[in-house]
């Protein structure tokens, strides 16, 4: 159950939250496609990984996964649980990951509402975008709102105007919010595609 409270709801029962990781990544499937294929699978990369759950399924479904994460313990769960080559976690900051390749997909599954710092928050939104190969989506967990807001002083959601006036001059399109649908929560995934 912790795999799952971890990146859940602390006030979910272990059948809510599991619930609600398969919606979110419903959402993603949708978002991505259902195409795989073997000798040119997708290059994904999960950026603020946690135990990997995300990261995991999407190995199954035939893509090449990289997950990173800020927490030792997290990327150390996610090794130990690794498939291969196709699979791999790292330990790394959402500002600083710079591999040898781009990716198809960058998403980031309930992480960002974390970062408080603003500046942080837009390098590590500059950096993500930085990674994705033309043609390619950044799928970033947010709300769809009009003004950023401070939630009990430990998560910060920003405005997609942030989000669009970031990205847009950096050769990004906006594509639309898609809503988890899960009870009330008004979080879903803002998605991009780079353009240019």
């Amino acid at each position: 159950m912790d795999d799952l409270r971890s990146g859940g709801h602390i006030g979910y029962d272990a059948g809510s939250n599991e619930i609600m990781y398969a919606v979110r990544l419903g959402r993603l499937v949708e978002i991505m496609g259902d195409l795989t294929d073997a000798g040119a699978p997708l290059r994904v990369l999960d950026a603020g990984c946690g135990k990997g759950w995300f990261a995991r399924a999407m190995r199954r479904f035939g893509h090449r996964i990289d997950g990173i994460d800020v927490s030792a313990h997290a990327v150390d769960h996610c090794q130990r649980l690794a498939d291969g080559v196709a699979e791999r976690y790292e330990l790394a900051l959402l500002d600083a990951w710079r591999p040898p390749y781009l990716y198809d997909v960058v998403y980031s599954v309930d992480v960002l509402f974390h970062v408080m710092d603003d500046q942080l928050w837009e390098r590590s939104i500059v950096n993500l975008a930085s990674l994705v190969r033309w043609g390619g989506l950044i799928v970033l967990a947010e709300h769809n709102a009009d003004e950023d807001r401070t939630w009990a002083g430990y998560q910060r959601t920003r405005a997609l105007s942030r989000y669009r006036m970031l990205l847009e001059p950096r050769g990004w399109r906006y594509e639309r919010f898609v809503p988890y649908r899960f009870r009330s929560s008004p979080v879903g995934f803002l998605v991009l595609t780079k353009v240019s």
